[in-house]
């Protein structure tokens, strides 16, 4: 199932990417999910999941990778560096400005309080948007009981027993990737040859 819409220009990705960065003060994914599937369609929510694990692994803030691979997606890579420039242009200008007015008020201790509210506001809303995209488990090749486990097992290895993120990623991830691989495989090869996928 593909989305329904699509940008219309690269402009369009700078500044529906540069609106979303300035609304996206700690909790962005929950930003970026209303955005790019529920208001703009850009993406279903199948595809956001997709996409949402992709960037969660690669190098650098998950959000500017999603941002690259959804401009590519669309216009290449001149599409990549408008959605890039959306979401870092007007809120390195924020920071810096924030940076330049912080720093006489940082050992305040309502400055520090402050910070831990807003700590567990970001938590909320990474917790609530994972809720939210949990139905989109529903269509994936592995079945909803087996991506529960590996979700078990990922919590497991890195709140539990505190294993590095690179060893869950290319452990418990890569064993993931090749079942899942398997599956769409067999899913494949049964539409091609008249039965029921």
């Amino acid at each position: 199932m593909k989305a329904p819409n699509r940008p219309t220009s690269r402009s369009d990705l700078f500044w529906s990417f540069s609106r979303l960065a300035l609304q996206g003060f700690g909790g962005v994914v929950a930003v970026v999910q209303r955005e790019m599937v529920e208001k703009k369609q850009w993406l279903t929510r199948e595809e956001f999941v997709e996409e949402w694990a992709v960037a969660q692994i690669l190098p650098g803030p998950n959000v500017v990778n999603l941002s690259l691979m959804i401009g590519d997606r669309y216009f290449g890579i001149p599409g990549a560096l408008a959605a890039l420039a959306g979401m870092l242009t007007f809120p390195l200008m924020i920071v810096l400005a924030l940076v330049a007015a912080f720093s006489g008020v940082s050992d305040l201790a309502p400055v520090q309080a402050a910070l831990r509210g807003m700590g567990a506001v970001s938590a909320g809303l990474i917790t609530a948007t994972g809720l939210k995209l949990l139905s989109a488990l529903k269509q994936n090749p592995l079945g909803v009981r087996i991506c529960w486990l590996f979700a078990a097992a990922s919590f497991v290895a890195i709140g539990v027993l505190r294993w590095p993120l690179a060893w869950v990623l290319f452990g418990i991830g890569g064993v993931a990737c090749v079942l899942a691989y398997r599956a769409i495989v067999r899913i494949h090869h049964r539409a091609a040859h008249g039965g029921a996928p």
